[in-house]
Parts: C-alpha cells; sequence; structure tokens
C-alpha cells in the first residue's frame, strides 16, 4: 500500500475501544489503554509545564513531513498561540517537546522508532520517561533524515532527582513518579 493510501486509510480508522491507534513509518500500531502509574505521570508532568507560556496536549496526534507517521505521544507541548487552533493533527515543526512514558511493551518503540520520527520531524526535545528503569531521558538537538535521524544529545537523570527541561526552560520534580512491579529491565536508551 502506497503511503498516500495508508496515511488516508488511518485518516479514517477507529481503533477497537480500550486502544489507541498510531501510524508509525507505515504501520499502523494499536496500543491498549495505560495503566495508572503511567496515566499518573502524564497528569504529573503536564501539571509542571506551565500554561502561561506552554500549551500542553494529551492525545494529539502529530503530522510528520515527508514520512508515513502520525505517532500520538503522552504529551506535545508548544508555545501558547503557536500551531492551529482545530484540526486532528499538529504539525510537527510547531513543536517544542514531546513525551512519551514508556509501557512494559513500548520500550523499542519509544526508545528507537519514535526518537528517529521525532528527530527526523526535528522537534525540540523528547523527553522519554521510563518507569521500568525509573529514570528520564531527554533527547535534544535532532540531526539527520528518515530511518538515519536521531538526536545528537541525551541527558539520564533517576527518579527522584529534577530533570532539566531545557527545550521549554525549566525542570521536572520526578519524586513523585512511581515505577512498574515486576518487570524485566532492558538496556535502553
Amino acid at each position: 500500500m502506497s503511503d498516500r493510501r495508508i496515511t488516508r486509510f488511518f485518516a479514517e480508522f477507529e481503533p477497537p475501544e480500550g486502544f489507541r491507534a498510531e501510524l508509525l513509518r507505515g504501520e499502523i500500531v494499536l496500543t491498549a489503554s495505560p495503566d495508572l502509574v503511567h496515566n499518573a505521570i502524564v497528569e504529573t508532568v503536564r501539571d509542571q509545564i506551565p500554561r502561561r507560556g506552554w500549551r500542553r496536549l494529551q492525545t494529539q496526534r502529530v503530522a510528520i513531513p515527508e514520512e508515513p507517521s502520525e505517532p500520538q505521544p503522552d504529551l506535545v507541548v508548544i508555545e501558547r498561540g503557536a500551531g492551529p487552533d482545530g484540526g486532528r493533527l499538529m504539525p510537527a515543526e510547531v513543536i517544542t517537546m514531546v513525551v512519551e512514558v514508556v509501557s512494559t511493551r513500548s520500550v523499542h518503540r519509544d526508545y528507537e522508532v519514535k526518537r528517529s520520527i521525532y528527530a527526523a520531524a526535528k522537534v525540540p526535545g523528547y523527553l522519554v520517561i521510563d518507569p521500568v528503569m525509573a529514570q528520564c531521558v531527554l533527547f535534544t538537538e535532532p540531526t539527520g533524515t528518515g530511518d538515519a535521524a536521531d538526536y545528537r544529545c541525551r541527558r539520564i537523570t533517576k527518579f527522584g532527582e529534577p530533570a532539566p527541561l531545557e527545550p521549554i526552560g525549566g525542570e521536572l520534580d520526578t519524586s513523585e513518579f512511581a515505577t512498574y512491579e515486576n518487570v524485566t529491565p532492558h538496556r535502553c536508551p
């Protein structure tokens, strides 16, 4: 199926109840609804980003130029006043930072696939919050194109320490972040 056909199909696709759908490099990925640890972290992050200067959008799909991808990060952060006021897609070029909270099944997708997609779209900051490894990883300075795109810089902060958020000029209090219980550690980033 061509990129245009899959993008058109995806625009009309309705995922089953209890699932969210993302288009990642031409593949439709279904993910079960997140658990309470995940949702509590997203809520805490959203509450810490000042509303005065930033729009903090949940369940917002992102339009990625030159690529058959429409990821739906856990949080999209854009400057207040930037971007469209309507529509189902936020253009990547107006986004300052995206946030993904790792689930037990999304480790590779969050650390590898989405990292490359957001870097290719030149999103200035990509924050991965990882309740498996009790850490936050901030990726900055996107470089490259397509599958070879990546971020030049990464900063790892353990839960309990303040995590710097250079793209929005602040830091994140991670002391309330919980971890998943009974999960196998991974080797990312």
